[in-house]
C-alpha cells in the first residue's frame, strides 16, 4: 500500500513512523513533513503544505495513494475528506460536517446538551454585552473559549469575572484568534483532573485506544500560559478501568450515535478531553484527530499494526475488541523553543539528537524541525521534539526520557523537568 500523511509535527512522525513499520506499507509519504520524517526508514518527505487540499489531492489521484492519513484539525474541518472521497480516494478522519465537533465550540457543546452528555454549564455569546450579561449570571471562575480553531491556544482559565471580561475583549474586540474568538463559548471553570480519551471510530463502532494524559501549561507545576501540551503519558492512572468503561457509556458511545442520528457519521479519532474527579466525569471538549503529544507515547504501546486498523475505521468495519498494548508505561517531553508559545527564534541547530536516540527505549519524535541547506537539523517551531520513553512504570519511563532530553540541546531549549508528576504521587499514594 501507498500511504499518504498529511501534516509536519510530532503527532504526524509518530503515525508515519508507526506505518511504515506496517507489513503493508510499500511507501509513506508525509506532507510537508519534517526533519525527523525525512530521516525514518521507509518515509520521504513532499513539499506540499497541510493546508494545500488541492495539491494534496492532485498528488494523491496523481500516485494511486491507497490510504490518506489526516493529522491536524485544520484540513478536517475544511473539508479535504469530502474532496478525496468525491475523487473516490480514502481518507482517514472525519467529514467537514463531523469535524464541526472541533471546528465549532459551541456546536460541541449544543450537542452534548441534546444528547445529555455531562459538561459544565455554559453560554454561547458574540458581543462584549452578552458577555457582561453572561459573567453576571454567572457563579464561581469561569472559562473562555474562542468557538474556532485556535491552534490549542484558544482556552483561557479566568481567576475572577474581570479575568474572564478581560479574555472576551481580548477575543472579541481585540480579535486576538482573528475570527476563531468572534464567537465565544464561556463555562464554570471544572475542578479535578484532566485526562485524554482517544478511540478510533467507524461511525458505529468505538474503540479506545490507550488512556493518556497531557500536561497544556507552559511551566512546571501547571503554571503558566496554555500551550498546545507540553508532555504526556501513557496509561494514565487516574483512568482506571472502571472509569474508562464508564465514559465509553456516557460520552464515546452516544457522541458517535447521536452523530449517525444526526446525519453526519463519525470515522476517525474521536478524542474526548475530560475532567476527573472521583468518579465523576465531565467532558471538556472533542477533538476530531489524534491529540499531540498524546499520540507519541500512545502509539509507541500499541503492540499491534496500527494501518489495517486505520484502514478499517475508515471504511466502517472496525472489530469491537481490545487493541494490543504494551504493558510497559510511555512518557513524552516536549522539548520548545525559547519563548514559545509566545514568539520564538527558528534556525537554531539541534545538538545531540543521535546520542539521545541512541538510548534503549527511547523515541526522539520531531516537530519543529527541518533540514538546513548543510544537511543539520534545525528548529523551526515553538514545539520541537517530542522525547519519548518506554519503562516499567511512568517513573521509569520518565527517568529515561529526561535522560535523552539532557543530550539534546539548541540556544533557548527548554521543557518542563515535571512531566508524569500526577501519575507518580498517585502511584506513590497507591
Amino acid at each position: 500500500m501507498k500511504v499518504l500523511v498529511v501534516g509536519s509535527g510530532g503527532r504526524e512522525h509518530a503515525l508515519a513512523w508507526k506505518i511504515a513499520q506496517s507489513p503493508m506499507a510499500e511507501r509513506v509519504f508525509v506532507a510537508p513533513g519534517n526533519a525527523g520524517t525525512a530521516r525514518t526508514a521507509g518515509c520521504e518527505n513532499l513539499p506540499i503544505g497541510a493546508g494545500d487540499i488541492p495539491g494534496l489531492l492532485d498528488f494523491a489521484r496523481k500516485n494511486s495513494m491507497d490510504l490518506t492519513v489526516v493529522g491536524p484539525e485544520d484540513p478536517l474541518c475544511n473539508g479535504l475528506v469530502d474532496r478525496f472521497a468525491d475523487a473516490g480516494l480514502l481518507a482517514f478522519g472525519p467529514t467537514a460536517a463531523a469535524a464541526r465537533l472541533e471546528g465549532s465550540k459551541a456546536f460541541c457543546k449544543e450537542l452534548f446538551r441534546s444528547l445529555g452528555i455531562p459538561t459544565a454549564p455554559f453560554g454561547v455569546v458574540e458581543s462584549m454585552e452578552e458577555a457582561e450579561r453572561y459573567l453576571a449570571r454567572a457563579r464561581g471562575p469561569q472559562v473562555v473559549k474562542a468557538d474556532g480553531l485556535a491552534a490549542g491556544k484558544g482556552v483561557i482559565v479566568c481567576g475572577s469575572r474581570d479575568d474572564a471580561l478581560s479574555a472576551a475583549a481580548d477575543m472579541l474586540e481585540e480579535r486576538r484568534f482573528g475570527e476563531a474568538g468572534a464567537r465565544l463559548v464561556i463555562e464554570d471553570r471544572l475542578e479535578g483532573e484532566e485526562s485524554s480519551f482517544m478511540a478510533l471510530c467507524d461511525g458505529e463502532r468505538v474503540v479506545p485506544l490507550a488512556s493518556s494524559q497531557d500536561h497544556k501549561r507552559a511551566f512546571d507545576g501547571d503554571e503558566g500560559p496554555n500551550t498546545g501540551g507540553m508532555g504526556a503519558y501513557s496509561p494514565a492512572p487516574v483512568l482506571d478501568e472502571v472509569l474508562a468503561s464508564k465514559v465509553m457509556e456516557m460520552v464515546m458511545r452516544p457522541l458517535a450515535r447521536g452523530m449517525t442520528a444526526a446525519g453526519t457519521p463519525y470515522r476517525g479519532v474521536l478524542y474526548a478531553g475530560l475532567m476527573l474527579r472521583g468518579d465523576d466525569v465531565q467532558v471538556l471538549e472533542v477533538n476530531c484527530r489524534f491529540g499531540d503529544p498524546e499520540t507519541q507515547p500512545v502509539l509507541a504501546r500499541l503492540s499491534e499494526d496500527l494501518l489495517p486498523l486505520l484502514l478499517r475505521a475508515t471504511r466502517g468495519e472496525l472489530e469491537d475488541r481490545p487493541l494490543q498494548t504494551s504493558p510497559l508505561a510511555a512518557l513524552c517531553v516536549v522539548m520548545a523553543a525559547g519563548g514559545y508559545p509566545g514568539s520564538y527564534d527558528k534556525g537554531q541547530v539541534v545538538e545531540g539528537l543521535g546520542e539521545a536516540g541512541s538510548l534503549d527505549d527511547v523515541l526522539v519524535f520531531h516537530a519543529g524541525t527541518t533540514l538546513d541547506a548543510c544537511g543539520r537539523v534545525v528548529t523551526s517551531g515553538g514545539r520541537v521534539l517530542g522525547v519519548t520513553a518506554l519503562g516499567d512504570g511512568i517513573e521509569a519511563a520518565k527517568r529515561k526520557a529526561y535522560q535523552a532530553v539532557d543530550r539534546i540541546s539548541w540556544p533557548g531549549a527548554r521543557a518542563r523537568r515535571d512531566i508524569g508528576h500526577r501519575a507518580i504521587a498517585r502511584t506513590r499514594r497507591a
